[in-house]
């Protein structure tokens, strides 16, 4: 049970325990952040996995150990997050609300959150949920649900995914090993993790009080 918690404890902190899991797999650390950031952005019952935070702690460490290259991590990490978000668009577009009902764990105000979003921004709500977790993962769901044709969606997926993962790998690329980030990784990690959930917990508590 304990070395279950102990997977578990990685497995949802990834970001964290990076620096050990590339002593001890090396490149094949590429496969692990590339299953990891599909499944972020691809599976809807997934919202939970650490995006932000890991791409900023892999372009760190990329930087800090030379085992990862930058670009190839880029590369490689815009594929998964293009590849998921495009495999999320078909199962709304295909199953719907049925996944819903399948998955009854799945939050309904998770969905109705990113409907609303998604209403107030359009077709850029791809680009910019890269950047909030939570609606990243749904975004894709509800654009396949609606009305979005899927040469449309593409389009914006592609640029969101490469913006997304860009952006992240290369502040942790040359920011990360800055000596006073170095020594508050844990606080620059867990500022990271606030500044992206911040502005869809100010929206919730917006859209909370406005319904009240």
């Amino acid at each position: 049970m304990e070395s279950l918690q102990s997977l578990i404890d990685i497995f949802l902190h990834l970001d964290k325990h990076l620096g050990e899991i590339i002593s001890q797999y090396g490149t094949t650390t590429y496969a692990i952040l590339f299953t990891i950031i599909f499944a972020e952005t691809g599976l809807i019952i997934a919202p939970f996995l650490p995006g932000d935070s890991l791409l900023f702690a892999a372009g760190a460490l990329a930087a800090a150990t030379g085992v990862l290259d930058p670009l190839t991590l880029v590369l490689l990490l815009s594929v998964a997050a293009i590849a998921g978000d495009t495999v999320n668009y078909w199962v709304g577009k295909t199953y719907g609300l049925k996944v819903l009902q399948k998955f009854p764990f799945i939050k309904k105000e998770h969905i109705e959150y990113t409907k609303k979003f998604y209403e107030k921004h359009g077709g850029k709500t791809i680009i910019l949920a890269r950047f909030l977790p939570i609606v990243r993962t749904f975004a894709p769901f509800v654009a396949g649900i609606g009305t979005m044709n899927y040469s449309r969606f593409i389009l914006y997926n592609i640029v969101g995914g490469i913006a997304w993962v860009a952006s992240f790998i290369y502040l942790g690329y040359f920011f990360g090993n800055l000596p006073v980030i170095k020594r508050n990784f844990s606080l620059i990690i867990l500022g990271i993790i606030i500044v992206s959930v911040l502005p869809g917990v100010i929206e919730f508590v917006r859209h909370r009080l406005k319904k009240a």
